[in-house]
């Protein structure tokens, strides 16, 4: 048995990220099995294909929207030369606790030119682009991880019903009726984080997609795919949008400004409105536990650990807090 999981170690990420997708997704596949006239494997195509475009076209929209840009990120990169930072207002210096040395180290990169930033910045620029080079060469890795993912979703989607029997007996097995129900709350705390969570960013990513395309604001299918990793990750939409909001302003479209800036206020309310609604049908679940999985699942299984992390940690808490409560129970 340890022979086997050391075996499977490389697959552990995608299978269970994608026993998550279809423990999620299940009403969703029977549903659409009613629809087709009961035929499953027309079912399993449906959903497979859906994955597919959730997944993975999403990602190769995103390349390639970088490396369709790449002569546009050349000629900013020559007009950050001619650069000139202009003199630090008056504010900066009387801010508290920093406002002196801020307006100082503004008013030296302004004398200097950018180019004495440059300089300064050119060792982290370096180890930046390193590791951008090794991420670039991750992407393989993480295409083939999406497609093992939806390889394995559509194999559950056909034989669900003797997985979640397998498991129920495994369950039963393990400790009794005890053991079948922690199984039960295993798919339910699977449940609370894909709805609280990850329909939760997705639909924020979404708006925030939609307001970028329609605000006309350059790489936005690589913003959107940003805005749904911090989602994901509690951080939010919010941080992304700022900059484009700013940018607006800047340049003086106030309409597409104050237009992005509303579809930000409104991006931002769904994690205090939508979410907490959601993982109250699933499980509830702390957000920091969320937090940490996300952290934890990434250093472990690369990106799709942002998604396998907060999984493993919401059930480990749900049987935990299940396990102790039974005990308490009995004394």
């Amino acid at each position: 048995m340890a022979a086997s999981f050391w075996v499977l170690q490389p697959f552990l990420g995608a299978l269970i990220w994608a026993v998550m997708i279809v423990i999620s997704t299940w009403p969703l596949m029977r549903s659409v099995e009613r629809v087709l006239g009961g035929r499953r494997w027309a079912a399993v195509t449906v959903m497979s294909v859906l994955l597919l475009l959730v997944l993975v076209v999403p990602l190769a929209m995103a390349i390639g929207t970088v490396v369709g840009h790449v002569d546009v990120i050349t000629g900013w990169a020559k007009e950050l030369g001619d650069f000139r930072v202009p003199p630090p207002p008056a504010w900066v210096a009387g801010l508290p606790f920093v406002g002196e040395a801020a307006a100082g180290a503004w008013q030296q990169v302004a004398s200097d030119g950018v180019e004495s930033l440059g300089a300064k910045l050119a060792p982290y620029a370096t180890a930046l682009v390193r590791w951008l080079v090794a991420q670039l060469g991750n992407f393989g890795v993480l295409f083939i991880q999406f497609l093992l993912t939806i390889i394995a979703a559509g194999v559950l989607y056909a034989h669900g019903e003797g997985a979640a029997g397998f498991a129920l007996r495994f369950g039963r097995r393990l400790a009794g009726e005890q053991g079948e129900g922690m199984m039960r709350l295993s798919a339910q705390a699977i449940r609370g984080v894909a709805l609280g969570v990850v329909v939760t960013a997705f639909v924020q990513a979404l708006i925030g997609g939609i307001g970028l395309a329609i605000a006309g604001v350059p790489f936005a299918t690589v913003l959107t795919a940003v805005m749904f990793l911090l989602a994901v990750a509690q951080i939010g939409a919010v941080p992304v949008l700022v900059i484009p909001i700013i940018s607006l302003y800047w340049t003086g479209s106030y309409g597409m400004g104050t237009f992005l800036l509303v579809v930000a206020v409104i991006a931002g309310t769904l994690d205090n409105v939508l979410r907490p609604f959601l993982i109250r049908k699933g499980a509830d679940l702390p957000l920091l536990l969320i937090l940490v999985g996300v952290i934890g699942g990434l250093v472990a299984f690369g990106l799709i650990g942002i998604f396998v992390g907060p999984v493993v940690l919401a059930v480990t808490y749900t049987l935990l807090n299940a396990w102790i409560a039974g005990g308490t129970a009995r004394r």
